[in-house]
């Protein structure tokens, strides 16, 4: 946790740019940048973590608050007054005041020390340290989910650049088709109705391409805001939309789940909290010792008159009107809602493994037919193509086989997308990266 904390105090406060601590380009224009690279970037700016980080340092500050019981405490006070005696004769001190003012000063230094409580302090620290660890917990799961925010983002600008490479090979191929329909127009041995066929569909593809290019755009912003620098110049993702296949077990993603979810430990820390926090409450029951001693000036003139005091004292609860009892009440209601939470969490996680699961497994078996799907489009494609070219062709099979190429190309990328997301939706479920 200390290299993210380093990153994230060197980020504080944001700046609003795209721009490391030494006011350095995180991201160049025109650079590469890999999936890990956008990684490491999101860590370092998202505002998400550095509010997860503080929250951790404000649980740190209440165990320091809990712990400071365990210490002396120590204080100063001082005091001036002016009074009057209008015609009584007053005492002070031993000595007669009549009409007329005069001054008082007071100071004390007092010392106090809790000797024994019961287990009160030490309930409260190891409630404040549960809390602690529950918070390092909760950053582990802000980053994880950052992390699969991250790689989604990053698989849908591949999958859109992709998707942009396709319409503008159709914008291609409907061009090359329009100059054979011209050409063939001119000769006579085609009609007009092929030239402004050809038109459209190349019309219809330049369309396609400027939507294309749209969702390229927005994919770029949707990454760029995941990492946490909306301001990032032009740059190029590095294209590792690819299908390597991830072997293993449901029952193993689901032990491995239930081993490292950050999500789950933080429950679980919560709940021994509220456990502590019943014994806390019981100890409304039983007495305090506490041990003090002081030193006191007063007097009307210098220099002043001293005394010192110390004593122990004991204070035990009789009657608090049922206070205590439903303290204990309340605490144990908690404890048993955060033991409800607690299974609920572990409910939900055994869904999003088996979701995730299913999800890749339908992912790895698209891969294969939707590839085959590619070769067979692409066949079916050459094919009209050279029958039209040989002029015993028309055009609507050629905007048949191109229309299936597309969808193919797209289904196949769209397969690839599906798999690398899912995996990345898997390793989140089981709390790895």
């Amino acid at each position: 946790m200390s290299i993210v904390i380093a990153a994230v105090l060197a980020t504080v406060p944001f700046p609003g740019k795209a721009l490391s601590a030494q006011g350095e380009e995180i991201i160049k224009a025109g650079e590469v940048v890999s999936l890990d690279r956008c990684i490491r970037i999101a860590l370092l700016k998202q505002p998400s973590i550095v509010a997860a980080y503080f929250t951790v340092e404000a649980n740190r500050s209440r165990v320091g608050e809990a712990l400071s019981n365990y210490y002396p405490q120590l204080g100063v006070s001082g005091g001036f007054s002016r009074y009057s005696s209008p015609g009584t004769l007053t005492e002070i001190n031993s000595t007669l005041y009549g009409m007329g003012y005069f001054n008082q000063y007071t100071s004390s230094v007092t010392l106090t020390q809790n000797i024994y409580d019961f287990g009160k302090t030490s309930s409260q620290v190891k409630i404040q340290k549960f809390n602690l660890d529950s918070a390092g917990s909760d950053l582990e799961t802000s980053k994880e989910q950052i992390v699969l925010n991250v790689k989604q983002d990053y698989y849908a600008v591949i999958q859109a650049s992709r998707n942009r490479a396709v319409a503008d090979e159709s914008v291609g191929q409907y061009k090359q088709h329009l100059d054979q329909a011209r050409g063939f127009f001119d000769v006579g041995a085609k009609p007009r109705y092929d030239v402004i066929t050809a038109e459209v569909n190349l019309s219809n593809a330049k369309l396609n391409l400027i939507t294309a290019d749209n969702a390229l755009k927005i994919a770029r912003v949707n990454l760029n805001n995941a990492m946490g620098v909306p301001d990032a110049p032009e740059y190029t993702v590095e294209d590792s939309l690819a299908f390597n296949k991830y072997g293993i077990t449901l029952d193993n993603a689901l032990s491995r789940a239930m081993a490292n979810r950050p999500d789950i430990k933080s429950l679980a820390l919560r709940r021994s909290a509220a456990e502590e926090s019943v014994q806390l409450a019981k100890t409304g029951y039983y007495p305090a010792l506490t041990g003090s001693a002081s030193y006191n000036w007063e007097g009307t003139r210098f220099p002043l008159d001293n005394e010192w005091n110390v004593g122990v004292a004991l204070s035990f609860p009789i009657f608090s009107g049922f206070l205590t009892k439903h303290q204990v009440g309340e605490a144990v209601s908690n404890l048993n809602v955060a033991r409800a939470n607690e299974e609920a969490l572990r409910q939900s996680v055994v869904l999003d493994v088996e979701q995730s699961y299913l999800n890749l497994k339908q992912a790895e078996d698209s891969i294969a037919t939707a590839d085959l799907a590619v070769s067979q489009a692409t066949e079916n494609l050459d094919i009209a193509n050279g029958r039209y070219a040989a002029g015993v062709g028309n055009p609507i099979e050629v905007t048949d086989a191109q229309v299936t190429y597309s969808n193919a190309k797209l289904a196949y990328i769209q397969a690839l997308t599906n798999y690398n997301v899912a995996h990345a939706s898997l390793l989140k479920a089981m709390g790895e990266r």
